[in-house]
């Protein structure tokens, strides 16, 4: 008999027809623990790589923020006004795209930090097995 689910009914099964079962099931418990690893690895490498994307975007704008911060010295030292407070533009607006890029990574890896690992899962699992085994 089928549930209305499609699950089979095994109220009226045997204990040896059960304990049958046993292997395969934990052969799929095993291989379903080993595919939710592998999209875990996927998932944070993708995470990794893509917060470490924004990290070299930041450090790409904060190695061109040293010339400009040159340029802004030499200007304003030079000549007061013009120059000077174009210089201060390029200046704000680099360091504007360095926090931004920056907040952006961090982001990332912070999103990476709280989803669960695979590890996790198998030792809670492995607990209540041990629980359920310990009450028999």
């Amino acid at each position: 008999m089928t549930t209305p689910r499609g699950f089979r009914d095994r109220s009226d099964d045997s204990l040896f027809t059960l304990i049958g079962e046993v292997p395969e099931l934990v052969r799929n418990l095993i291989v379903a623990e080993i595919d939710s690893a592998k999209k875990w690895v996927k998932y944070a490498g993708k995470q990794a790589g893509l917060g470490g994307v924004w990290f070299i975007v930041a450090l790409f704008f904060l190695f061109w923020l040293i010339p400009a911060l040159g340029a802004f010295t030499i200007i304003g030292l030079s000549s007061w006004m013009p120059a000077w407070v174009a210089s201060l533009i390029v200046v704000g607006v680099v360091v504007v795209v360095i926090v931004v890029a920056a907040l952006l990574g961090l982001q990332r890896f912070k999103k990476l930090s709280k989803s669960e690992s695979p590890a996790k899962s198998i030792t809670v699992d492995a607990r209540i097995v041990k629980d359920v085994a310990d009450e028999y």
